[in-house]
């Protein structure tokens, strides 16, 4: 397998679209810790939807690296309701972004793509090879052809230019900075945030979709960063990289760890009337073990961490909502005497 560790000098400027998404903010943890330094660029400053603009700053700043890391993402809810933008956003990222390197002359570029790119029956694991062997997941399926996309660009640019531009498909995804809002947040994060508030409002059960069976492997954002850093450093190949733990478990088995690790303790029901999604979905992670890379974070463990931030989350916004409530009432108590008739409540 190629792998070359002078593709990634030390000190090299690496750009990371995407920075303040779960994965972004990651990779730059990451990369700042191993010496880079890192440029990121705000949505309000540009918008990588745009081609032009994201072709000019590339060229005024040339960095060595990129990381594609930026994408619009979503649960079974999202990507049912908002096809559309599921696809052409992320396709004009895409497109945006890696042609916008290459004419920048940006030598090194990982593109992160979704493990949701594979068949919905694929045999599992799912090796690298099984992409485009049979029909895909209809719940996701437009986000899954816009990565689908990403990935034939990077390897377009690779046999027409000889561009070193890698792709890496990680599995679910949780950590610091996930999304814990219920309309499109991913599975894990919302069960957090449904056990935790259940447990707080003493609810006798909590229901989840679908019927508990699927089986889902989950790896910890940071985790997933360290095995980002060294394919860039190394790996140099068409083929994509699979980047999980290699090892699943229900979601059945998911939401009793939840709810034990958040302390809830009433009853877990199901709603078969809603859909699951894929079977099962294991990722074949052997070509990233030979690279000598392997997880560090237990799963209980990064739940409990994760837990510990919509907690910190939450009780911010229960502080702003109680201290907003004490400000209007002090302020409605002093009003100044202006001679005027009180307005009328509409």
């Amino acid at each position: 397998m190629p792998f070359m560790t002078e593709l990634l000098p030390e000190g090299a400027r690496v750009f990371v679209a995407g920075h303040r998404g779960l994965v972004g903010s990651a990779v730059v943890r990451r990369l700042t810790a191993e010496g880079h330094p890192v440029l990121v660029r705000t949505r309000a400053d540009l918008d990588l939807r745009d081609t032009a603009a994201t072709a000019a700053w590339l060229h005024q700043t040339r960095p060595d690296a990129v990381v594609l890391a930026a994408a619009k993402v979503g649960g079974i809810m999202a990507n049912s309701t908002h096809p559309v933008q599921f696809l052409e956003d992320n396709l004009r990222i895409q497109l945006s972004v890696i042609a916008g390197a290459h004419a920048a002359g940006v030598q090194r570029l990982l593109f992160l793509g979704s493990s949701c790119i594979y068949p919905k029956f694929a045999p599992q694991p799912i090796r690298e090879d099984a992409l485009l062997t049979g029909p895909l997941e209809p719940t996701n399926e437009a986000y899954a052809l816009a990565k689908i996309a990403g990935i034939v660009q990077v390897q377009s640019y690779r046999r027409q230019y000889g561009a070193a531009y890698i792709s890496a498909m990680p599995t679910n995804l949780y950590g610091p900075g996930d999304n814990f809002d219920l309309a499109t947040s991913h599975v894990l994060p919302a069960l957090i945030r449904r056990f935790d508030e259940a447990a707080r409002d003493g609810a006798p059960e909590v229901t989840l979709w679908g019927s508990g069976t699927p089986r889902r492997e989950f790896l910890h954002v940071d985790d997933l960063a360290a095995a980002c850093t060294l394919l860039l450093r190394g790996y140099d190949a068409d083929e994509p990289v699979n980047v999980g733990c290699g090892e699943d478990l229900t979601i059945r088995e998911l939401a009793e760890t939840v709810a034990d690790v958040v302390g809830y303790r009433g009853r877990i029901g199901w709603d078969t009337a809603k859909p699951d999604g894929t079977p099962r979905k294991l990722l074949d992670v052997s070509r990233l073990f030979a690279l000598g890379w392997r997880p560090r974070i237990a799963l209980r463990d990064g739940v409990a961490a994760v837990h510990e931030q919509w907690r910190a989350q939450a009780e911010g916004v229960e502080r702003a909502a109680v201290a907003g409530a004490g400000g209007a009432a002090a302020a409605a108590g002093s009003e100044p005497d202006t001679g005027a008739e009180p307005a009328a409540a509409h």
